[in-house]
């Protein structure tokens, strides 16, 4: 049984969740959360994510979502997390040995969200609103090498993290929040001209914004269930 089970991460600014899937991406019974730790340098990460999921049984892998630019498992930046404690740490390496050595996968937390929900026709964008600004870029179903649009210019010296992220939501509240979403979003498909767009994150729900017509909102549980794709596809690195 625990063969194909995939314990699958979604690292957060503001959370911490995780849950069981199946091959398929099905969840297998309820994802547990917890509050992000802040401070949260790596080894505190690694220790409450282990603890975390000591309720969950039976799996012989994991995928990991992190809110930042990651390759061959290692963290290169980490912009809601700390990039100074982050830069260069191992975290597939770490978790698997706290996991008791099961193989482990790292990747982008909004390229993995894409694995649950693009089509696998055209171009498709995945855009997250929460902590910050994510984004993830997948061709006929393929992922795309990472493009960090969180730290590029959204208006005038803010990028895209700091004028529609989250502390900046709180700050002028949802209606001119909503104003500046739908600012930026004619820039987002200028950089790609995507085919579809996917949004999620945990502020998704806020939107109160006419959308394009080839835009909608996807449940932000997809941030856990693309942890399946994760095993499926041969990852750019």
């Amino acid at each position: 049984m625990a063969a194909g089970r995939i314990l699958s991460f979604d690292i957060g600014g503001t959370g911490l969740k995780a849950a069981l899937l199946d091959p398929k991406g099905n969840l297998i019974g309820e994802h547990v959360r917890v509050l992000t730790p802040h401070p949260c340098p790596p080894a505190l990460l690694v220790k409450t994510l282990k603890e975390l999921v000591a309720p969950l049984k039976g799996y012989a892998r994991s995928s990991v979502g992190f809110p930042g630019v990651v390759r061959g498992g290692k963290v290169i930046t980490a912009p809601n997390l700390g990039t100074e404690d982050f830069a260069g740490f191992d975290l597939a390496g770490k978790l698997s040995k706290a996991l008791g050595g099961i193989p482990v996968r790292l990747i982008n937390d909004a390229d993995m969200q894409g694995f649950a929900v693009v089509k696998g026709v055209g171009l498709e964008m995945v855009v997250t609103l929460g902590t910050g600004f994510g984004s993830a870029l997948f061709r006929d179903g393929e992922l795309m090498p990472h493009l960090e649009v969180a730290h590029m210019l959204a208006h005038k010296s803010k990028t895209f993290d700091e004028y529609i992220g989250d502390k900046e939501r709180k700050k002028i509240g949802n209606k001119d929040w909503n104003k500046r979403v739908e600012e930026v979003l004619p820039f987002v498909f200028t950089l790609v001209h995507y085919d579809r767009l996917y949004i999620s994150g945990g502020n998704a729900k806020h939107l109160t914004i006419d959308l394009p017509k080839t835009a909608r909102i996807v449940p932000n549980i997809s941030g856990i269930k693309g942890g399946a794709g994760l095993w499926k596809q041969k990852v750019w690195k």
